[in-house]
Parts: C-alpha cells; structure tokens; sequence
C-alpha cells in the first residue's frame, strides 16, 4: 500500500502559528486568514501523505499497528486566535477550565475529575478499594498528539490492524510541540501514536513519532499500582459481558463479546466450576496493549482477585488484539483447565496467558495461535506459576514462542511447536522445566542483521516486565528441535541451561551463543551486556560449536557418560570459559578450541588432531 512521503511536519507550521498569535489584537484580518489557510494547508498536507497509527507490537524489525485518525478534539474552536503565552480554554462541558501548566481533566464519563500530582480514587460501585475499576465502554480512546494551531490533536483508534517494516533507511523523527528532532527505529515503543509513510512493498518511508507513550488509555485512569516492574503500573482490566463473582457451578454457557476492552467472562473472586462451556471474544479493538498483556484487559476469560476457576471441555476462541484465550492475573488466582480447546488469532493473544503472581495448571489442551507475540503459554509482568500436563500447543506467529516465560514454568509430555518464532524464551529471574517434551522452533530472521537468530533464548530486556535475576532452562528426556539459527542464545543475563538425556536437532552447527547484542532492539548496554552461563548436561549427546564473546563467561560442565562432539570458540580466545569433563565423559574435537580453565582427564578429549588451548597454552597433542 503506497502512501507517499511525508512532505512537512506539522510541529514546523504550529511554530509559525503560535509566533504570529504574538500581534496585537489588531492585526490585519487578512493576515489572520492566511495563517488560517496555512494551518490548514499543513495539516491538510500531513493528512493526505500519512497514516496515524497506535503501535501494538514492535517485533523483529516488524511494527504492528492499529490504524486511526487524527483530528481536532469537539467542541475546539477553529482558528480561534489565542494570546500569546495564554493557552487555548477547554471545550464546554463536565470538564473544567484547567490553568496554564495543568493537564486537562479526564474525559466525562464513570471517572472522576483528578487533580494534577493525585492518583485517581477508585470508581464508584461495589468493588472495595482492592479491586480495579472497570473501563467506561466505548471505540476508542483520544490520545494526545501533536499541538497544533487551535489546541491539541486527538487521536482515534480505529479496529483496521497493519503490520509494516523498518529499517535503517526508515526516516525516523520526534515530534515535541512545535518542535521536532532526529529518532532512531529503537525509539519506537508499544503504544506510541505514529504518522506512517509507506512504500508499496509495505516498509516504512518515514516516521514522526507523534506521542511517546501514547498508548496510556485516557479512560482508564482509575485503579491500583502495579507491581513497580516499570511501564504501566496502573491495574486496568477493563470490561466484562459477563462477570461471576459468586460461587458456582455452570455448565453448558455459552459467553461472547464483541466490545472494546472486554472480557466475554469474567471471573472476580469467586471458586466457580465451568464445564463444556464456550467463550467466544469475536472482536474489539484494545486501547492498550501493556493492560492487555498484563492485566487481562479483552482476554477471553479472566480470572482476578483471588479466583479458583476450575474448567474444563472448554472451547475458547478469540478474534482480538490482546486476546487472551484464558487468563489468570494477580496473588491468589488460580486457574485449573483441563480437556479444552483454545484458538487465538491477533496480535498480542497469547493461548493461556499469567501474570501478576497467579497460577495456571493446564492439562491435556489443544493450543493453537495465530498472531504475532502471540505465546501459546504465555506470562507477562508479575509473572507466577504455570503447570502443563500433556497437550498440544502451537504458535504461527512472528515473535510467539511456544513459551514466553516471565514466570516459573513447567511442561510435562506435551508437543510444543512454534512454526514462525524462536521456541522458547525465558526473560529475567524464571525458570522454564521441561520433562518428555516435543519442542520445536523456527525463528524468522530479522531485517536487523544484527538480530540474533535462536531456538532457545534467556535474557533480561531491562523493559521491567520481569524481575532481574537467574534465569534457567532445565529439559529431560523428549526432543528439541532447531528449524533456525542457534540451538541455545544467552544475553544480557545469568543463567543456567541444563539437559538430560534430550535429543538434540541442531539447525546449524551452532550449539551454544553467550555474547552481548548490539541489535536496533538490543538489552542492556552494548559492551556491557554479555552473558553469564553454566551449562550443564547429564547422559547427554551434544554436537555442535559454542561461542564465548569477550564480555562473556560460560561455565560448560559434562557428567554421567556425556558427549560433546565440537569445539568452543574454534576463531581464538575471547571471554571465560571453564570446561569440566566428568568421569567417563569425552570432548571430540571438530576444530581448535580456546578456552581459559579445564578440570578433568585430558585423555578423555579425542583431539581428531585439533588442539585445546588453556590461556594460550595448549593441553592436548
């Protein structure tokens, strides 16, 4: 879809305005018309050459974006000539005239009115202090834009959803009132309102960032500080078509909803038992995608504020960005699903989603995602404790692994597959355990060329979404298969990775990557991000290179008759790494190997007549 390139910027034309709103209140008429017209024009011209967009998801050198509009808030007199230093009134109505420096009240509806620096009291009704309050319904939200002549512009969220590329090449700027400044493709960030130029091969021309942040639901003001993880820390869940908040026992329901920001079923602090029900969330559109992923906000069912929902023969099956099939949130909320069906298709719609301490115990599922970021088990800020037994579940999308886990997650004798994305990824302080597992993966390479491509990947972001600490991968028995890049990829964190007797697939000859990131989306600071890992493997096969960069460190020890056929760091010396051989063990070179310490009985390393070199020194013939 071409839309031709972004010849002005507003921001450039708001300037001239606002210098000429200086004159006297006598100045010519004519004068006044033409900065009328120019206005005007500008806007006209940024209009016509650009769409506006709200993004959803920034992944892979890939933005995906709700598009919308941006236009004059009602009730903004047009051309109305200001006095210089003095800003625009507010629109008649509940609102009230806010002071020069004072943002503007919150919309009319359900809120009230807050005052600046005061967090927001919770809404009227019978939920106690401890529960969130619910979102006021409606399309979509205005978000803060760019100032223009006249007063703010608003933006509109509209349900049409477009995915398009950046790269280097991207003309990436900052719009900051009047004023506008050189970006980068990494500024861009979830929620951010965007004016899009694109090419007809759908990559992305130029961007002006209209609003950082933007993604703050103006609405959804109300409610209780999350967990300070960082980003949004307001607990909004929005709506439900249907709350239980009794206990009970159904069987049979059928639950929908089409609406904005709403769950089809919402469970609220009760113990409710759902059997052979369906749950159908077959639209609406999500004014926020961090409430989304972290608070349920349009999931299909939600469980909250201390819920044990017990399901099962459940068909759930969602059409919505941040549609969550099944979603558990918050310290005390409990979730058991058992012998259901769960189908997601957008963005942002994970199969079963936990977040905020709670717990997710899942048997015999059938899981199956369409969307980008888009896990079949799936955890977000908050993390907590997710059990699977059994079960199928499979992801199509871009960045949506089998499992995402900011939690504490354990997968017994299930088949996980990720058709389009990394397998598995663990961020921060959470463990994935996998036991008689079928995994596969197949991460799609990014237009970055410095993006790493893995199988199985541990970091921290340093987004805030998960606690910093030790991570860990622990698999026994079952299978891993790599359709791309490196079987293991370690950055910016301390980990452990530990396998038992797994059958290994490599895609490459790339067993093991511990290094920093430089990618446009890179965690840390490059230099300074480099990864810590102790790598150890029981009865196990392993074939394949490892690769230690400078600021890195492996810990790489082998027990209980394990074999590892390949070499590590076969260019040169770089970072620490600490090879043990434990009894009966054996290291078969396939190239020189680098290495700063070894323990063990040299003559279990069968050289193929390459070398082991101990901080210079070499230790085999």
């Amino acid at each position: 879809m071409h839309r031709g390139k972004l010849y002005a910027i507003l921001g450039v034309f708001t300037a001239a305005v606002l210098a000429m709103s200086g004159c006297s209140a006598t100045t010519d008429s004519n004068t006044a018309t033409q900065t009328a017209s120019a206005t005007n024009a500008a806007q006209q011209t940024v209009n016509s050459d650009a769409i506006y967009v709200q993004v959803q998801s920034v992944e892979n050198g890939t933005i995906t974006a709700l598009v919308g509009t941006m236009s004059q808030p009602s009730g903004q007199p047009d051309g109305a000539t200001q006095q210089q230093g003095t800003p625009p009134q507010q629109p008649s109505g509940d609102s009230t005239t806010q002071q020069q420096g004072t943002p503007p009240d919150q919309p009319s509806g359900d809120n009230t009115t807050q005052q600046q620096g005061t967090p927001p009291d919770q809404s009227s009704g019978s939920n106690d202090q401890s529960t969130p309050p619910e979102m006021p319904s409606g399309d979509g939200t205005q978000q803060g834009g760019p100032g223009g002549a006249g007063g703010m512009m608003g933006f509109t969220a509209g349900t049409e959803t477009i995915t398009f590329t950046v790269s280097d090449a991207t003309v990436v700027s900052k719009q900051n009132g009047p004023e506008s400044a050189t970006a980068a493709v990494s500024d861009i960030a979830v929620g951010d309102i965007l004016a899009v130029t694109l090419s007809s091969s759908n990559a992305a021309e130029t961007i002006v960032i209209q609003s950082a942040g933007g993604a703050q639901d103006a609405s959804a003001q109300g409610g209780q500080p999350g967990a300070n993880f960082g980003g949004s820390d307001t607990v909004t869940n929005g709506t439900a078509a249907t709350t239980i908040d009794t206990d009970t026992t159904i069987d049979g329901q059928a639950y929908a909803s089409s609406g904005d920001d709403e769950n089809a079923l919402r469970v609220d602090g009760a113990t409710v038992t759902l059997s052979n029900i369906t749950v159908d969330k077959t639209g609406g559109a999500s004014s926020n995608t961090e409430n989304g992923d972290f608070y349920g906000m349009n999931a299909g069912l939600l469980a909250t504020n201390g819920a044990t929902v017990t399901i099962s023969g459940a068909t759930v099956t969602t059409n919505a960005v941040n549609g969550n099939g099944v979603f558990s949130y918050g310290t005390g909320t409990t979730v058991n699903i058992s012998d259901s069906k769960i189908r997601t298709s957008m963005n942002n719609s994970g199969g079963i989603q936990t977040t905020g301490g709670a717990t997710m115990n899942a048997t015999n599922l059938d899981v199956e995602t369409s969307g980008n970021s888009a896990a079949a088990i799936r955890s977000d800020r908050g993390g907590g404790d997710v059990n699977v037994s059994g079960g199928t579940y499979v992801t199509n999308g871009t960045g949506s692994p089998a499992i995402y886990s900011t939690a504490d997650i354990s997968v017994d004798s299930a088949t996980l597959t990720a058709n389009a994305s990394e397998a598995v990824v663990v961020e921060g302080k959470n463990s994935v355990t996998l036991n008689n597992v079928t995994l596969s993966g197949n991460m799609q390479a990014s237009t970055d060329a410095n993006e790493n491509v893995h199988n199985i990947m541990l970091y921290q972001s340093m987004s805030g979404d998960a606690e910093v600490g030790h991570s860990s991968f622990t698999a026994t028995g079952g299978s891993i298969l790599a359709n791309a890049g490196d079987m293991f990829y370690v950055t910016n964190t301390t980990s452990t990775i530990s396998l038992t007797n797994v059958a290994l697939t490599l895609a490459n000859e790339n067993l093991l990557t511990v290094s920093g990131n430089s990618s446009s989306r890179g965690w840390g600071t490059a230099g300074a991000n480099g990864g810590i890992c102790t790598f150890l493997a029981a009865q196990q096969t392993l074939n394949g290179i490892i690769t230690v960069d400078s600021i890195s460190s492996l810990d790489f020890q082998l027990a209980d008759g394990s074999i590892f056929t390949g070499s590590i760091n076969p260019t040169g010396a770089a970072g620490t790494v600490s090879v043990t051989l434990g009894s009966g063990c054996q290291w078969v070179l396939t190239g020189d190997s680098y290495i700063t310490s070894f323990t063990g009985d040299v003559s279990g390393i069968v050289t193929n007549g390459y070398t082991v070199s101990v901080n210079g020194t070499a230790i085999t013939d």
